[in-house]
């Protein structure tokens, strides 16, 4: 195992720089650098101090499988759900992404149909159309997307996608985890 590494991947997914860390567990940020770079080994105590303050024990950190991300996700995976009243089918790529910062999803729209609206957030959400036209309307305004066309917008106001055509659409969609 790579502790240097470990705990400087830890550190960036933390958002903290070396002078974060080496702050929060008065350390400097040239040792934190060296043990980053393996030029260093911690002691047991210190090597603990920062795992406390990067929010993971020390069982998770040295536990092999919890060091190995998925990277590949089957469509035995995705997880479908279809609200025929309103037009939609909607289907999560990737298990649990709603406890992920991103959330993936493949959404097709029925002709005349539409998807549920959503409230204002910090939340960024890209969409990519695949097939179809859909009208993304954001507060009192409305943009119309046509096939192979992307989307990106951050979501300050109500918003909503809705299919006014006589075919269906179908897009992948991409929003983030940030809620007002």
């Amino acid at each position: 195992m790579d502790i240097g590494q470990r705990i400087k991947n830890l550190r960036l997914s933390k958002n903290l720089t070396q002078e974060e860390l080496g702050e929060r567990t008065d350390l400097t940020k040239g040792y934190i650098s060296q043990l980053e770079r393996n030029l260093s080994s911690p002691s047991i105590e210190t090597l603990f101090d920062i795992l406390e303050v990067l929010g993971i024990t020390p069982k998770a950190f040295f536990d092999e499988e919890d060091n190995h991300q998925k990277v590949i996700y089957g469509e035995q995976e995705h997880t479908f759900y279809e609200d025929e009243e309103k037009g939609y089918q909607v289907t999560w790529l990737v298990p649990e992404s709603n406890e992920k910062e991103m959330e993936p999803v493949f959404i097709e729209i029925a002709p005349n149909s539409y998807f549920k609206s959503f409230e204002p957030s910090l939340a960024e959400t890209f969409a990519y159309i695949l097939s179809g036209e859909v009208t993304i309307k954001i507060g009192r305004k409305e943009y119309v997307a046509k096939e192979r066309e992307a989307v990106y917008f951050t979501a300050y106001e109500a918003h909503q996608l809705i299919n006014t055509s006589d075919k269906s659409v179908k897009m992948i969609l991409v929003a983030t985890d940030s809620y007002l």
